[in-house]
């Protein structure tokens, strides 16, 4: 079992920047890959980025030189900072990871992100 809790959601302008945090906790060491996805309004869930345990990343093309990926070990905290926000940035986050040898997967409760123009 693993448990995710996101926080740092909010509203922000245009050009702006927030910082997500996901916790993590329990059975960490299982952990293969941290995701964050992001659901906006009538559309479907997308992966936006993920690090694997070598610290490999990907990123969605839309938010490529504009949001970054990072984990804390110590912390057991997984980032995604947002830099130059815009307007179709807008939408719930999740935190994801697929644990284990099956790559079950887990969800965090996600965090509300609104761009304002």
């Amino acid at each position: 079992q693993v448990q995710l809790v996101e926080s740092g959601g909010g509203l922000v302008q245009a050009g702006g920047s927030l910082r997500l945090s996901c916790a993590v906790s329990g059975n960490i060491f299982e952990i293969n890959t941290m995701d964050w996805y992001r659901q906006a309004p009538g559309l479907q869930r997308e992966l936006v980025a993920n690090i694997n345990t070598r610290d490999s990343t990907y990123y969605a093309d839309s938010v490529k030189g504009r949001f970054t990926i990072s984990r804390d070990d110590a912390k057991n905290t997984v980032y995604l900072q947002m830099n130059s926000l815009k307007p179709e940035d807008t939408g719930v986050y999740y935190c994801h990871a697929d644990v284990g040898s099956w790559f079950t997967n887990y969800w965090g409760q996600g965090t509300q992100v609104t761009v304002s123009s």
